[in-house]
């Protein structure tokens, strides 16, 4: 049996049409959205294979030579993410997509770290703590370099959600302009529940030469990655930054 496959609203209905500028959006002009960097969660025992490949691979990608050996994801969510097609223009799926969020405090990472019996997560992270991942870190501005404006704009290269892409209720912005718009306004209270459940998508594949930052737990983990990144050919910064790893009390 073939299976269903979901199409969610377009991302023309996000947000309101753009208003003429007044004296006080002037003086206050639009936030840019090219400084908002995203982050990418993996297990350190999946870093080797991402160096070597050079890039990070969306779930449906047809190039995995090897899956991740720990996988955050339940096979539930995989599932539903196999289903959901980002748009009516194309047949992709969530899971034509490398996953990324907009907080170092995004809802499923906190889940992950502090070993919450979460239905998006796979048992495996029960099994691990926090210092076991690491997050890779890259900007927007990174890929919208890296992109074709004109390609990005028909095929939906980069999309920007206004929550969990596998909720029922979120809505994909598959263009450049709306995608900022959702960006200005996710970033207008970067403490909301909306920020911290939003996902920045890039189709296919990500490569790691995006990658600005490795952020890790503590020192131990800094010069295990060290190790991992020297041998690579890469030369991306590996910092220690505690609060990401951190239970929240």
């Amino acid at each position: 049996m073939a299976k269903t496959r979901v199409t969610r609203p377009r991302a023309s209905s996000l947000t309101a049409p753009r208003k003429p500028a007044t004296a006080s959006s002037l003086r206050n002009p639009p936030v840019e959205v090219g400084d908002q960097r995203i982050y990418h969660v993996t297990h350190v025992s999946n870093l080797a294979d991402i160096l070597s490949s050079g890039r990070l691979l969306a779930d449906a990608s047809d190039a995995w030579e090897k899956r991740p050996t720990v996988d955050i994801s339940s096979d539930e969510t995989r599932e539903s993410r196999r289903t959901i097609v980002v748009s009516d223009e194309n047949d992709a799926s969530v899971a034509s997509y490398v996953p990324f969020f907009l907080s170092p405090t995004s809802s499923v990472w906190v889940s992950v770290r502090e070993r919450v019996a979460d239905p998006r997560l796979s048992a495996a992270t029960r099994e691990a703590v926090a210092s076991d991942y690491v997050i890779l870190v890259s900007s927007v501005k990174s890929v919208v370099d890296a992109h074709d404006a004109e390609e990005a704009e028909r095929e939906a290269a980069v999309v920007v959600t206004d929550g969990d892409a596998a909720h029922t209720l979120t809505r994909f912005a598959t263009t450049r302009e709306a995608g900022d718009r959702v960006l200005r306004k996710l970033r207008a209270d970067e403490e909301s529940v909306q920020i911290l459940a939003a996902e920045y998508l890039v189709k296919d594949e990500f490569p790691f030469e995006l990658v600005s930052l490795i952020g890790v737990a503590n020192d131990k983990a800094r010069d295990a990655v060290k190790a991992i990144v020297k041998g690579s050919g890469f030369s991306t910064r590996v910092a220690v930054y505690p609060p990401w790893f951190m239970r929240v009390d």
